[in-house]
Parts: structure tokens; sequence; C-alpha cells
């Protein structure tokens, strides 16, 4: 096979790929900037959620329980514990408390997002993540060495590669 028909190959095979993975990347950078806000509100509606757990349950154990990030106790008045965002009664057991969440879809992409081996998801974002590392290798063959396109992709390949090191470096 020589240079010339690798080069089209590849630039096919770039193509097709794109065109079919058009709307997974779309999904990924969208997911990707809702995480980059996932520490605020943004976008996150309120809703109220209700467990209930052993009587007997110390009030200290609760954030994790309910895995609440910085969870604190506000104040106590006699069987009602009143912590950040909600309470919680040691006679009963119940706690009702506000949760913050991304609406439905919004939520589904974040989670595809962020899957990890133990989800099904995963083969997704293993498949996306070859696909992208295809898409870098087969941009260098899309024009021929000698031209001057080229040469100006490699610069500008070298400054992404040395951003992205300073920006993971610094």
């Amino acid at each position: 096979m020589n240079n010339r028909n690798v080069q089209n190959k590849m630039r096919v095979y770039h193509r097709y790929l794109g065109f079919f993975l058009a709307g997974i990347m779309a999904v990924y950078a969208v997911s990707g900037i809702l995480m980059i806000f996932r520490n605020t509100d943004f976008l996150k509606k309120d809703y109220i959620e209700e467990r209930t757990f052993e009587v007997g349950t110390k009030a200290e154990e609760l954030g994790a329980k309910l895995r609440i990030k910085n969870f604190k106790i506000e104040k106590e008045e006699g069987n009602l514990v009143y912590f950040n965002g909600g309470n919680f009664n040691t006679e009963t057991g119940l706690a009702t408390y506000t949760k913050k969440e991304l609406p439905y879809v919004l939520k589904k992409m974040t989670d595809m997002h962020k899957a990890t081996s133990d989800r099904p998801l995963f083969f997704l974002n293993i498949f996306f993540g070859v696909s992208l590392l295809f898409f870098v290798i087969s941009a260098f063959w899309m024009f021929l060495p000698k031209t001057s396109i080229f040469k100006k992709g490699l610069y500008f390949a070298a400054a992404g590669l040395v951003l992205a090191l300073l920006v993971i470096f610094i």
C-alpha cells in the first residue's frame, strides 16, 4: 500500500467516524461544560428528599449516610436536628432535606460522561476515547507532509500540546 493510498483511507475513516460521532461529541461537550460547574447550583433544581434511618442513628453519622458534602449540624431542638438543607428526627429516624440536581436529561448526560468501569456505559466512554485518539493520529494524514499546511499544522499541534502540559503542571 503506497502513501497516497494510506492517506486517502485515513481521510475516509476520519471523515465517516467524525460524522458518526458528531452527536456523541456534542453530548460530551455539553456534559463536560456542565461538569465544570458541578460544585455550583448552575441549572440545578431543588428536590425534597425523605429518607428513614434506624432509630438511634447519631446525627453526626447523617452526613455520610445522606452523602452530603460539607455536612454541618446547625442546631438541635428536642428530637429535631437541623442541618444545612434539612432536618432529622432522632425519634422517628426521618431525615427531610433539599437536594439540588440537574434536570433529568442533563443529569443523564453528565452521568454518562463520568461512567466508571462498574457501569454499562463505560464501553461507550472507551470507544469514544479511542475514537478521539484515532482523530488525533489520522489528522496527520489529512495533508501531504511536504505542504505548508502540514508544517503549520505541526506548529499548531505542538502549541496545543505545550498549552495542555502547561495547564496540567502549572
